[in-house]
């Protein structure tokens, strides 16, 4: 039986409300999401890098309709909830991200996420007033759609040359107070902090798998307290890095050693189903 946008929302509610951390994978296309899906992930996230890496492009570089159209493909792929990394809202104001939580609530989503990098490699994060007037205006947007939306807020300073952690806490704790269900700070250095950010605040943390030496286990993130971990592009790279590596031995050695370690069309075919 296929989930309705509504179960499919409040089954993503649950999977934050368990005592447990869950995985969330990040998908770039909708094979690899129903791949994902079949294999008992219990919900996809997009990755606006993976995706725009897909298009040959860089993180950053594709477009609200283009993200959008993303999005409900990989929602009619799978019969698991979806989230979508929506980036800064595509648009600076808070009127641009509150459209954007309109729109990408249209396509099926169960949640998304918007941060606080404006784009800008000269001011990379918002303001801290014009970061918290952004998330309200999200909050303020999913609160008025017909169907229930979870609301990720992102501090990024650690991923833009800001590394400060009073200042993250103090941004994701008036997300929190602007009404976000889930609060996200990418790279944060090491457990000590993950445990900061999580006793600071009430409300599910994502933490984000995928920078070496930055990406603890689950067991231990648990412990530390987050409820939900992210994968970022790492699928999406390990899959590319196989491509990489199986190209260099063709084009190096002339052999097809890679061909052993393949997971057969049979065993991938299980998988493909919704």
């Amino acid at each position: 039986m296929t989930a309705t946008q509504r179960d499919k929302a409040a089954a993503f509610r649950t999977l934050h409300e368990q005592p447990r951390a869950f995985v969330i994978a990040n998908a770039w296309d909708a094979g690899s999401a129903m791949l994902l899906a079949g294999l008992g992930f219990p919900a996809i996230a997009t990755s606006s890098a993976a995706f725009a890496n897909t298009l040959g492009r860089q993180d950053g570089k594709i477009t609200r309709d283009e993200a959008l159209a993303h999005c409900k493909t990989l929602v009619a792929a799978v019969n698991v909830p979806v989230a979508a990394d929506l980036e800064n809202g595509f648009g600076h104001a808070p009127s641009h991200v509150a459209e954007t939580i309109r729109l990408a609530a249209q396509t099926g989503l169960a949640g998304g996420s918007i941060e606080d990098h404006t784009g800008d490699p000269t001011k990379p994060i918002y303001d801290f007033e014009q970061a918290v007037e952004r998330v309200t205006a999200a909050v303020e947007a999913a609160k008025s759609l017909g169907t229930p939306f979870i609301l990720t807020a992102r501090c990024e300073n650690f991923l833009h040359g800001h590394p400060d952690l009073d200042d993250t806490i103090k941004r994701l704790q008036a997300f929190e107070k602007a009404g976000a269900d889930v609060l996200f700070a990418p790279g944060l250095p090491d457990l000590k902090a993950v445990r900061a950010v999580c006793s600071s605040l009430s409300k599910p943390v994502n933490f984000m798998v995928g920078i070496p030496g930055r990406s603890f286990s689950v067991p231990e993130l648990q412990e530390a307290g987050v409820r939900r971990i992210s994968l970022a592009t790492s699928l999406h790279r390990a899959a590319m890095s196989g491509v990489y590596n199986a190209a260099h031995e063709i084009l190096d050695k002339g052999t097809f050693e890679f061909l052993n370690a393949l997971v057969s069309p049979k065993e991938l075919g299980k998988s493909l189903r919704k």
